[in-house]
């Protein structure tokens, strides 16, 4: 019988071994570069950011609950959002399987839900809201201010029931958090009234619509100029006010905005003079826009992809910094 060596094998899952620490090591470098990468960006000028920029894995989920037309929904804005560069993981409902949210979630199931997400992605979620879903924004915003009390359970984001427990683990810090802990980088409402939440008997909803508690840091509140749904006159009588120390922005868009047709952005996107536009924005400074035949909602487009470039930032910065951290 021929005599047979095992020191090849030996030799061979040796080798293995050093090619998969290597294939550790390399993947431990390049996530440190990318960490410091993001780092060094600027997030405030997110006009200078672009989404291949900003790492697909960090990128917050968006939540969008749409208005109470079932046939309107957010889908064309996320679609605008994906051909930006969003990654289209972080738009689609996980609930729905849509790139939309339906509007008749309560805003305690949503807060439980976002905190759910914060505790499975490792950022914090944005929402942002049309019509009736940004009464949801709102609503939201409350529970997570603690409005319906301290004690919110966590909710799955696939079967939106809730889970028995009230805390989870900011995977950023390592620290315990109860969902009113939580507080958004960022949340938009799009064309949200007053006399709708009082025509459906949201009597309390319709008192507090404008106020912006601190459970976001960040807010943005759309108003279409004479909107007969909405019921807005100039756009400018009421607008939304921080409670706190929310930073908030009132932005009031051009008159011929359709309150139906205000998400559909996608268009804007393959047009290569609004995306090179949108990319460069800064609220409330820069070149005007380009002369385009569908360009009403453009400036809104812009307004939001700079909000959401400089969430998406921060928020990358905010877990590679717990990553060093730990």
């Amino acid at each position: 019988m021929p005599r047979t060596s095992r020191a090849p094998a030996v030799s061979s899952r040796r080798c293995s071994r050093r090619a998969a620490s290597a294939l550790v090591a390399a993947l431990a470098l390049a996530a440190s570069a990318r960490a410091a990468d993001v780092g060094a960006l600027d997030c405030a000028k997110a006009d200078e950011l672009t989404a291949a920029m900003l790492p697909a894995e960090r990128a917050p989920h968006i939540v969008m609950p749409q208005g109470s037309l079932g046939i309107v929904t957010m889908e064309p804005f996320g679609r605008f959002l994906a051909a930006m560069g969003y990654p289209e993981r972080a738009l689609v409902d996980a609930h729905g399987g849509a790139m939309t949210t339906d509007s008749d979630v309560a805003g305690t199931t949503l807060a439980g839900a976002l905190a759910a997400m914060h505790e499975r992605d490792g950022v914090r979620p944005i929402v942002i809201g049309h019509s009736k879903g940004g009464g949801v924004v709102i609503q939201t915003l409350r529970a997570l201010a603690g409005a319906d009390g301290d004690d919110l359970p966590l909710v799955d984001p696939r079967t939106l029931e809730p889970l028995p427990r009230t805390t989870y683990t900011d995977p950023a810090t390592g620290e315990r958090r109860r969902v009113v802990d939580l507080r958004l980088p960022l949340a938009v409402a799009i064309a949200t009234g007053r006399m709708p939440r009082i025509l459906r008997g949201q009597f309390e909803l319709a008192r507090v619509l404008r106020d912006v508690p601190d459970s976001a840091e960040s807010f943005v509140g759309f108003f279409i100029p004479y909107d007969p749904i909405a019921g807005t006159f100039a756009g400018d009588e009421d607008p939304y006010r921080a409670l706190g120390r929310a930073e908030v922005r009132n932005v009031v868009l051009p008159r011929s905005t359709s309150h139906i047709g205000v998400p559909r952005t996608e268009a804007l996107a393959a047009d290569a003079a609004a995306r090179a536009w949108i990319e460069r924005y800064r609220p409330g400074v820069g070149e005007p826009p380009p002369a385009l035949r569908d360009a009403e909602n453009l400036p809104m487009a812009a307004e939001l992809w700079f909000a959401i470039k400089r969430a998406w930032c921060g928020e990358a910065q905010r877990a590679a910094l717990g990553r060093r951290s730990g």
